[in-house]
């Protein structure tokens, strides 16, 4: 790719970028949320027209104007976000586009054959015949990897591909890379996990800004360069100093015998200032927890307070009166509209607040507000009425959580608030977690980063089966005994 442009209104999002991906190779690529990584990669798609600029595959240019004419070219993409039709079994999306078919007929069973064969090569077991809707996001995450791998690309782009997967699946997903190269395939692999690069790339290249800032050698790039070469500064990546919490600090949430979809019989407290940590395996049941108490899924029994007072939840616009806020592991299918703007978002959930005597919305309050948490949270955007699809995803986080901190919540409760989000980020949304306890709000994070876990908990809880099986105090919590009581191998 060279000299690649591209604008949107009000945004230079690629300028002259020039990238080369070598035969048998994974070329890693990392910047900030809103660099331009995905916008290079979805030009190279075919999903998007670049401005200026061309592209060579193997030596010869070529005009990439649809995903059709990428695929023909062998070029596959694993999108952040997911391009699954939710409604479709795993099997069927695999071999969407390419249904295999008998006697004019689709072919069910082959459909189901060439699935299964790709979920073997990845040792994965996945249900074949149930909706893709009903997956966890980790196994949709490896539907859409299978899906690529089904067509023998040439040439693949991940784009946070381990983001939603276990340690364990991360190592199967590394294997299935290496075979990839060896058979001479080319890989893009972009990645907010610095922890990642030294084992899966063989270089590096940092965008910032929309411009190719370096590229070295995996082995000559330490973290440290990587980062300062993609905020243009140092920065401490160390997770911030906790507040302390009062032992006689009042409870904010009180969870007594929870039951409801995957969960089973969920008993616990947290405290004013306090973050507490529910960490697990993929499948343990820590988001349909978050989502019971949030009531974004009805609990079938049990009893919730908050602040004291015992709270009846029968829809989510209760639990939202009360004080309860769910930042969702799903920013794109469930925390956001899409084809609405920024500003639409971040007020939907608070209208009252501006709504006037005539029973009409304040539009000039609405955008000063929006504009107000645009500059906070320093949110990438031309404005408060860009629409929040055309967002990076590190940039669409921070529009959810704004949404939430307009509400007087006095419990949140954060889904993977990291989840495919830059260093340069995650240290601010840290920070904002950190500010919220000191103002003594009640958290409760969801996350599959057992750093991140460790480091940003007062209190751990390991969920496993739906049920509470162990809790560590901050002190007493390390990476081997979490992970022994999440797999069992402890009580």
């Amino acid at each position: 790719m060279r000299d690649i442009g591209k604008s949107f209104p009000g945004v230079r999002a690629l300028d002259g970028v020039t990238f080369d991906l070598r035969e048998g190779e994974v070329h890693a690529l990392v910047g900030e949320n809103g660099a331009g990584k995905s916008t290079l990669m979805k030009i190279l798609a075919g999903a998007q027209p670049a401005d200026s600029g061309i592209i060579a595959v193997d030596g010869n240019v070529v005009a990439i104007d649809s995903p059709a004419a990428a695929e023909k070219l062998g070029i596959g993409m694993i999108y952040q976000e997911f391009n699954l039709v939710p409604s479709l079994t795993p099997a069927q999306n695999i071999a969407l586009g390419y249904e295999p078919v008998s006697n004019g007929l689709l072919d069910e069973r082959a459909t189901r054959e060439r699935a299964k064969k790709v979920f073997d090569e990845l040792g994965i077991t996945i249900p074949l015949d149930i909706e893709t809707a009903l997956l966890s996001v980790a196994q949709q995450q490896m539907v859409e990897i299978s899906k690529v791998l089904s067509r023998s690309a040439r040439i693949i782009v991940m784009d946070e591909p381990s983001a939603a997967l276990t340690n364990r699946e991360i190592d199967r997903l590394f294997d299935i890379i290496q075979t990839l190269k060896a058979r001479g395939a080319g890989i893009v692999y972009i990645s907010h996990r610095m922890e990642e690069l030294p084992r899966i790339a063989d270089r590096i290249t940092v965008i910032r800004d929309g411009k190719a800032i370096e590229t070295r050698d995996a082995k000559d790039f330490p973290p440290d360069d990587i980062i300062r070469a993609m905020v243009g500064r140092t920065l401490d990546t160390h997770f911030p100093d906790l507040p302390p919490v009062a032992p006689d600090a009042p409870f904010k949430l009180q969870v007594r015998d929870l039951q409801g979809h995957g969960v089973n019989g969920v008993s616990f407290d947290v405290r004013a200032g306090e973050i507490v940590g529910l960490a697990g395996l993929v499948g343990a049941g820590r988001t349909e927890i978050a989502r019971a108490i949030a009531c974004a899924d009805v609990p079938r029994s049990g009893t919730i307070s908050v602040a004291g007072n015992p709270q009846k939840f029968r829809s989510p616009i209760d639990a939202i009166l009360a004080g309860v806020a769910l930042i969702t592991e799903d920013r794109k299918g469930q925390g956001l509209v899409l084809g609405m703007s920024v500003r639409e978002n971040m007020t939907l959930a608070h209208l009252a607040q501006f709504v006037n005597g005539g029973m009409l919305i304040d539009r000039k309050k609405e955008t000063a507000t929006a504009l107000r948490f645009i500059q906070e949270l320093r949110i990438r955007t031309p404005g408060a009425e860009q629409e929040v699809r055309n967002l990076s995803g590190g940039n669409q986080q921070k529009v959810v959580l704004a949404k939430w901190l307009l509400g007087d919540a006095k419990v949140l409760i954060f889904d993977e608030p990291t989840r495919g989000i830059d260093i340069g980020a995650k240290a601010e949304i840290y920070a904002l977690m950190v500010n919220l306890a000191k103002a003594g709000a009640a958290i409760v994070m969801v996350s599959s980063e057992l750093p991140e876990v460790l480091g940003m908990s007062h209190r751990i809880l390991v969920v496993n089966g739906g049920r509470i099986v162990r809790e560590f105090a901050r002190a007493e919590a390390t990476p081997d005994a979490v992970i022994a009581a999440a797999t069992g191998a402890a009580a």
